[in-house]
């Protein structure tokens, strides 16, 4: 390992819980890869906070829809910094629309990002997260994973899938020393943007409030820190108690 610190990879960093994972990461002492899918400015924003952390970032936009570039990602972004210790599956789209309605594309656009990237770039990290001495990766899922929702299959299919994952991978992962665990916010306020649903949670929880980016990202911070060795395969709730499974 050619870097002095551990570096971490962030899908979905733009904006929102992705940039709060990158920022906390770095406070913990992380140089950060920002991955972006469009948004050249937030992505570049969020590489800013990291850099007022008196942490290294860079950001490399990439559609990891693409299989060819979920590979390409992890290879640019152990080129960047010479290793990979921590690995964080954010990216994700959440379409709306009623069941009957959903077309296969639609199904297969929301699975290519949510469920199928989180492996494809899981599998190309491996190598890397390898040769570190405290690799760990963490998927972000859903509430609706748990509880189903309206309008949502092809959404809660995916977040869903992301626990199964991540207990498999445990398995597979646990003789290169890498953890494997799943975030799974609740109702989080979050920037939404023009356009976009309204959240569609709605449940009480008995935190009394919602949750913000922050709050996810101290969970993900402790599956990535060396006091969370003894965790994989896990699934942590960060939903202030709108579901105790």
């Amino acid at each position: 390992m050619t870097g002095s610190a551990p570096a971490a990879l962030v899908t979905g960093a733009s904006r929102n819980i992705g940039r709060a994972i990158a920022v906390r990461l770095a406070q913990a002492g992380h140089d950060v890869i920002v991955h972006g899918g469009r948004d050249a400015e937030a992505a570049a924003a969020t590489a800013a906070a990291v850099v007022r952390e008196g942490r290294r970032a860079e950001v490399i936009l990439a559609d990891l829809a693409d299989p060819t570039a979920c590979a390409d990602l992890v290879a640019r972004a152990v080129a960047t910094f010479g290793r990979l210790d921590v690995l964080v599956n954010n990216a994700a789209i959440r379409p709306e629309a009623p069941f009957e309605e959903i077309t296969l594309a639609q199904w297969r656009q929301v699975m290519a990002l949510a469920l199928d990237a989180p492996f494809l770039v899981s599998q190309a990290a491996v190598a890397a997260l390898a040769e570190s001495p405290a690799a760990a990766i963490v998927h972000i899922g859903g509430l609706t994973g748990h509880t189903g929702a309206s309008h949502r299959a092809h959404v809660v299919t995916a977040k869903a899938g992301l626990v199964g994952l991540a207990k498999a991978m445990a398995h597979d992962l646990a003789p290169h020393g890498i953890t494997v665990n799943c975030v799974i916010p609740g109702l989080i306020e979050t920037d939404r943007g023009a356009g976009a649903p309204v959240h569609h949670a709605s449940r009480k929880n008995l935190a009394g409030r919602r949750g913000t980016a922050e709050d996810v990202a101290e969970a993900v911070a402790y599956l990535c820190g060396p006091q969370s060795r003894y965790v994989t395969g896990q699934s942590l709730h960060v939903n202030g108690g709108a579901l105790l499974p």
